[in-house]
């Protein structure tokens, strides 16, 4: 593969330069609040370009919610995503919900935006996401246009506006190239054929499963067809051992904490788990169960 240099801006003067192919820095720059607190789009010990320190763990948003996404993000998860593809919510909900976020004070604000394109990934970055999950990504041309998406000139094509995220990140766009994260889906066939010249792409901070559409492109009839179980979990393997090539973090899409668990202990480096909708309704429906058995109703 040709050398690729990048040079990222050290926070205080000065740069890092990294050729691609070469161990991860030790460290990659950020960009800090008034207090010290890192404002970037690492997840739980994971910088930019995706070195290991130890598992992250974040929720998936689907509900234009901002006072159950503000109790959520104080629970302890590493991240709290709002799903702007399949989610609930518009874009006032994603500024309503990107403040509740911050507002909880313990999670990092990430958005699943709607398409791969540049008004997409620049209103989330806009609205004070630190992280986008960018869907559909098939070729290493699509990486490309969301990692530049992502950022300013002269690495990307960013458009400059920061409106809500300057009070936290950056503003110098080069403070803010340093402490936003882009993550490439991988849930089609072409995307999961082009893995491993996806994870390469120079900028891209990781890959993320979408395991639903993961599915049904190796030939499922349904998302979870146990008929594809051993493809699926080979496909699995294949990304992640893409990623840990690229030295990029690989995170995947899970519907309980204990599916989240498993797959960190595979060797993913981070995983969602999915959603606020789907766990809202569970509850409603264990808590009339216990109800109806209670005063003796069927049930």
């Amino acid at each position: 593969m040709t050398p690729v240099v990048l040079v990222f801006p050290c926070f205080g003067g000065g740069t890092t330069t990294i050729i691609l192919g070469d161990p991860p820095p030790e460290e990659a720059p950020a960009a800090c609040d008034d207090g010290g607190r890192v404002l970037d789009g690492s997840v739980a010990g994971y910088d930019r370009l995706g070195k290991v320190m130890s598992a992250g763990i974040g929720y998936w948003i689907a509900l234009d919610s901002a006072a159950s996404t503000e109790r959520i993000a104080r629970l302890g998860y590493d991240y709290v995503c709002l799903d702007m593809q399949h989610g609930l919510i518009g874009y006032d909900g994603m500024v309503r919900g990107l403040t509740a976020i911050d507002a909880g004070g313990g999670s990092k604000g990430y958005v699943r935006v709607g398409a791969n394109t540049a008004l997409e990934i620049g209103r989330a970055l806009d609205a004070g996401a630190v992280g986008v999950i960018v869907p559909l990504v098939d070729t290493v041309d699509d990486a490309v246009r969301a990692v530049a998406s992502a950022q300013y000139p002269p690495q990307g094509f960013r458009s400059y506006g920061p409106t809500r995220a300057q009070l936290r990140i950056g503003p110098k766009p080069a403070e803010a190239d340093a402490a936003v994260a882009c993550f490439a889906m991988i849930e089609t066939a072409d995307g999961l054929a082009n893995v491993e010249a996806i994870c390469a792409v120079p900028g891209l901070a990781g890959v993320y499963v979408g395991p639903a559409d993961l599915c049904l492109a190796i030939g499922g009839a349904y998302p979870g067809d146990p008929a594809v179980a051993d493809a699926f979990e080979a496909a699995l393997t294949r990304v992640r051992t893409a990623a840990a090539a690229a030295g990029v973090a690989v995170g995947i899409h899970t519907f309980t904490g204990t599916d989240a668990a498993r797959r960190i202990a595979e060797g993913f480096t981070f995983a969602s788990v999915a959603a606020d909708l789907s766990h809202l309704e569970r509850a409603a429906a264990d808590e009339l169960r216990a109800a109806r058995r209670i005063d003796g109703s069927d049930g």
